[in-house]
């Protein structure tokens, strides 16, 4: 269990002006650090699950996911997680990787209990709560219906409930805004418990990678990495102007984060439009039996991704973006909404889609997939997350 520091002094509790600089002329951003913000991450979850419930699977390499075909691994454990299995990969590499890996066929309503569950837990303590999936979220915990000073105690009460009631290991992390929470929750897993107060926020941002940074993705570090930017230093010595320009609203969002500010509220009323995934080549693609093999791994990546976010789309959206990074996309509204559940139907309505384009001359470069126009669901009852998600 890690924290970073102790009590904020007194000083710390009132917003903070912080000049701006580096092609910013005139600009002034402000450091709210009034905020407690808890990230409550569950380590492993669906695997963890998996191994409470059934006693002969713990201290065994396991993984939640489809063994055969193209499917992928929802979960891993932190037993198969030492062998470089992990979420999203192909099950057939996974088991290169690990020829002892366990494969456990997902309970995805039972997830969903199990969560409900979490969520209980975290309604003693405040319902200002923005989930991101089954199994994490955000808590603004500033005031908290337990009168807790700090926000790490009620991480520690939660991370205690979560342990004891329920049997499962959650890490946390606690900042006064919700990127520094996400980071700090990261730190030190499994059940770690990480504190980034405002004193210590920069010397703590300095020590990341790029790839820490919310919204960098593979393909968005490898800009950075083509830019000379690896570190949080580097980051933070790019003009704003030459960030925007190169990354548009992400890059004003880079320069604010490794500075330390995050202003986004936890919102617990935002609903998700869409999830999706992407996969960008080291070479550009050109052959179409091989771009129909990638499409239906991505369509086993989304699947998981819907179950995990508990979402239906009645559309689904093809990304294809050449090597002369011209993008174009094509979508097809399905009268039954993909789900969690649709990954042979993903990935055989994305072929089609495929069919009907030119792939371009110099090759494909990216691929993506995406569902979106959330779908009610068939039993007239709303998403875990309906009017919660982030």
């Amino acid at each position: 269990m890690t924290t970073m520091a102790t009590r904020p002094p007194a000083s710390q509790s009132v917003p903070a002006c912080v000049s701006a600089g580096n092609g910013a002329e005139g600009l002034t951003l402000v450091r709210n650090v009034s905020r407690r913000i808890v990230h409550v991450d569950m380590d492993a979850f669906y695997a963890s699950v998996e191994q409470r419930d059934r006693p002969e699977l713990r201290g065994r390499p396991i993984a939640v996911g489809h063994a055969q075909g193209r499917g992928v691994v929802a979960t891993a454990s932190y037993e198969a997680r030492r062998f470089g299995v992990h979420s999203a990969m192909p099950s057939s590499r996974a088991r290169e990787l690990c020829p002892e890996l366990i494969f456990v066929e997902g309970r995805m309503s039972h997830y969903k209990a199990v969560s409900c569950q979490i969520h209980e837990i975290f309604r003693r303590y405040t319902d200002v709560i923005e989930p991101i999936s089954l199994d994490e979220a955000f808590l603004d915990v500033t005031v908290n219906k337990q009168g807790l000073a700090l926000g790490v105690e009620v991480a520690v009460a939660i991370k205690r409930a979560i342990r004891e009631e329920l049997g499962l290991v959650a890490s946390a992390g606690v900042s006064y805004n919700k990127f520094l929470a996400k980071v700090a929750s990261d730190w030190r897993k499994p059940d770690g418990l990480c504190t980034i107060h405002p004193e210590r926020a920069i010397d703590f941002i300095d020590r990341l990678p790029v790839e820490a940074f919310w919204g960098v993705g593979p393909a968005t570090a490898a800009r950075l990495h083509a830019l000379g930017i690896r570190t949080a230093p580097e980051l933070r010595a790019v003009p704003l102007s030459d960030l925007m320009r190169h990354f548009g609203q992400s890059g004003y969002d880079f320069y604010r984060f490794v500075r330390g500010i995050d202003d986004r509220p936890v919102r617990s009323s935002r609903v998700r439009k869409s999830v999706g995934c992407e996969r960008t080549f080291e070479r550009d693609v050109r052959d179409p039996v091989r771009l129909r093999g990638i499409i239906g791994e991505l369509a086993a990546e989304l699947a998981f991704r819907l179950g995990r976010a508990d979402f239906a789309g009645s559309t689904l959206s093809l990304k294809v973006r050449s090597h002369d990074f011209t993008t174009r996309t094509r979508s097809v509204a399905a009268e039954v909404p993909y789900d969690a559940n649709a990954m042979t139907r993903l990935a055989e309505d994305a072929c089609r889609l495929l069919a009907g384009m030119e792939i371009p001359k110099g090759g494909v470069r990216l691929l993506g997939l995406a569902v979106g126009s959330p779908a009610q669901r068939d039993d007239g009852q709303p998403s875990l997350f309906e009017g919660l998600e982030a």
